[in-house]
């Protein structure tokens, strides 16, 4: 791509009026002042984690692949944070996307801290009969940032210590119906995570995955019948929100996760606990 979206412009953050947190915000949990990157983080899951870290006055790098007014809404949202937030176009999936992406982190800020990967793609498809085409998409999108990117995430985040936080799903370890291409993806990128714990540890750099089961995003996301009967069976009474996952991975990137290396950690109020 040759010129910057209109989104792609510093929301909050130097020069900018900076509010303190209102009472009752989230923690900063040590993470004041880190750079992070965050990859789908227009809607969702994605965007969930960029406010998270934008509240703990991280300066994030908002990375979407496709709608500039999401982008915008999700930058308007964290206006006043502590952190800063720079909305950046760039579709992870294609290599020179996510060069360009983390070529502007070095650039503006010297460093990366923190790389949550929340981007996926999702063709939904029977396991018989499935589009090997889709369920290829499915895998490149959840583990081609991290093979493309790995290597410059470690020369960014030198000399440590670095959080690499990607998003799994409990289509990895069991069968969602109509979910084998994303089911497939995120059981590789759950593999991916541990080969490259074990190899980016000696340069204190973490990796990690956050999974959950069904999300409730609003709308009429939690009217389902199905989603209703998955809700009242939580142990904790209702579905995960995103913000429930944006927690869990604002305290894998702190200082006190370090030891935590090559983990995949389920938060899904104890669903996953009931057979």
């Amino acid at each position: 791509m040759t010129s910057a979206p209109p989104a792609e412009q510093e929301r909050t953050g130097p020069g900018a009026p900076e509010a303190s947190a209102a009472p009752g915000a989230p923690a900063g949990l040590g993470l004041a002042g880190k750079v992070a990157v965050v990859t789908g983080a227009s809607r969702g899951v994605g965007r969930a984690v960029a406010r998270r870290l934008c509240a703990s006055g991280v300066q994030v790098l908002l990375d979407y692949a496709h709608s500039d007014e999401d982008a915008r809404s999700a930058a308007r949202s964290m206006a006043g944070l502590p952190g800063s937030v720079l909305p950046v176009r760039a579709d992870v999936t294609r290599k020179e996307d996510l060069e360009r992406l983390l070529s502007m982190a070095g650039e503006r800020y010297g460093r990366l801290d923190i790389f949550v990967h929340a981007a996926a793609d999702w063709h939904p498809m029977p396991a018989v009969g499935a589009d090997p085409g889709g369920v290829k998409a499915d895998v490149a999108a959840a583990v081609d940032p991290l093979l493309n990117g790995v290597p410059a995430l470690a020369e960014l985040m030198a000399p440590g210590p670095g959080r690499v936080v990607v998003i799994s799903s409990i289509g990895a370890r069991a069968t969602v119906p109509r979910y084998v291409g994303l089911g497939v993806a995120k059981a590789a990128l759950e593999s991916l995570v541990r080969y490259l714990a074990v190899e980016l540890a000696d340069r204190a750099i973490t990796v990690n995955a956050v999974s959950t089961s069904k999300i409730d995003k609003g709308g009429a996301t939690a009217s389902s019948p199905a989603a209703r009967a998955l809700a009242a069976r939580t142990p904790a009474g209702r579905l995960t929100v995103p913000e429930d996952i944006a927690d869990v991975v604002a305290l894998l990137c702190t200082t006190e996760a370090g030891w935590i290396q090559g983990q995949v950690i389920t938060a899904d109020g104890g669903l996953s606990l009931l057979a």
